[in-house]
């Protein structure tokens, strides 16, 4: 991954850091975003789909990505929320994955 990307990870984490604290509670609330995040996703996949008959098709592909992209990116601040470098644990996952498709 480009290194914008893990600079911004790290300073959202720093922003996190100074707004909110880091004990655990607020560990917990980074963790739980991700629930909110992919629940968005959800929701736009619902309305590409147009399954709501209310709304009828309300969302594109594209905006699923960009839903998918929030829970990447806040999975990878909560990575580091927890003091752990974000770069090794995706790195170190990539490659269990790997193994496995190997096999």
């Amino acid at each position: 991954m480009d290194e914008s990307i893990w600079d911004a990870v790290r300073a959202s984490r720093g922003w996190l850091d100074a707004a909110n604290g880091t004990d655990d509670a607020e560990l917990t609330c980074r963790i739980l975003k991700l629930t909110e995040e992919a629940g968005e996703a959800a929701g736009a996949w619902i309305g590409v789909l147009g399954q709501n008959p209310r709304k009828g098709v309300t969302h594109r592909r594209e905006d699923v990505a960009a839903e998918l992209a929030d829970v990447v990116f806040t999975a990878l601040v909560a990575i580091e929320s927890l003091g752990l470098d974000a770069r090794s644990v995706v790195a170190a996952c990539a490659a269990k994955v790997r193994d496995r498709a190997s096999t």
